[in-house]
């Protein structure tokens, strides 16, 4: 996804502007610092100055800040409505204490920006496209293993036609995801070891510290603590001794 852009005063443009909050709730009503206190600082930094300066709001002031504002200040409130805030191209010292100068820009809120908007949208719309034809052209042992990190073990009872439209499904709704265990070897070597305990080839105990042959209990080996113990499993496969464990519970399943 696109980072937000945030507005300089050199490119700064005469406009009506729309803040939002970020989050997932939107409070009916939410305000905001404006003005400095020792509660709720609201200053900025002049690197050419080389000095903190205080913000405020005055309605009747064309500055946001303090130090370049004359004679006696109307001060007002900035206060977002179900999450929005429109401030109209004549309200230039807001907007450009909104927009430039305000401590909570793009941690509380942010400035809608409607090419921004459209970039991100197109950057998730390629994400989809990606990992749906990375899910249309999956084999299916990879496919279950991706869809048994979403819906555990009940990927076992699935056909392979449900398995590819739940895979397609995945990839369309979470397609960052998708393509991150798309590319990770440790979730197919993971269901390996998964499925190997379903066919009774291998057991983990009931403590699930420790894996074994299932057909005579030797054991293969102990789980770290505090660990996955099929995540471990899938790195072990890895090791030189995993290898062969690893091989010859294909050979089984053949």
């Amino acid at each position: 996804m696109s980072k937000e852009k945030t507005t300089t005063p050199e490119a700064w443009e005469v406009k009506d502007r729309t803040y939002l909050l970020t989050g997932q709730h939107n409070p009916l009503t939410y305000t905001i610092s404006s003005r400095h206190s020792r509660r709720f600082p609201l200053l900025w930094f002049d690197v050419d100055l080389k000095e903190q300066r205080e913000l405020r709001y005055a309605t009747n002031q064309n500055s946001p800040f303090m130090d370049e504002q004359k004679g006696e200040a109307t001060l007002g409130h900035i206060m977002f409505l179900n999450g929005t805030l429109t401030v109209p191209k004549e309200k230039q010292n807001l907007q450009k204490l909104l927009s430039l100068y305000h401590p909570m820009l793009n941690k509380k809120y942010r400035e809608f920006s409607a090419v921004q908007k459209a970039t991100n949208e197109l950057d998730t719309l390629e994400a989809q496209v990606t990992a749906m034809n990375a899910a249309m052209t999956m084999d299916i042992d990879q496919a279950e293993a991706i869809i048994r990190v979403e819906v555990g073990s009940k990927a076992s009872k699935m056909t392979s036609k449900e398995i590819k439209r739940d895979l397609l499904l995945f990839a369309r709704s979470n397609p960052g995801l998708f393509l991150e265990l798309a590319n990770d070897e440790n979730v197919q070597l993971r269901n390996f070891a998964i499925k190997a305990c379903e066919a009774n080839i291998i057991k983990l105990s009931q403590d699930q510290r420790d894996f074994k042959w299932a057909s005579n209990g030797k054991k293969l080996m102990t789980v770290p603590f505090d660990e996955n113990p099929y995540s471990a499993m899938a790195a072990f496969f890895k090791t030189d001794e995993g290898v062969e464990i690893f091989q010859s519970i294909e050979k089984k399943f053949q």
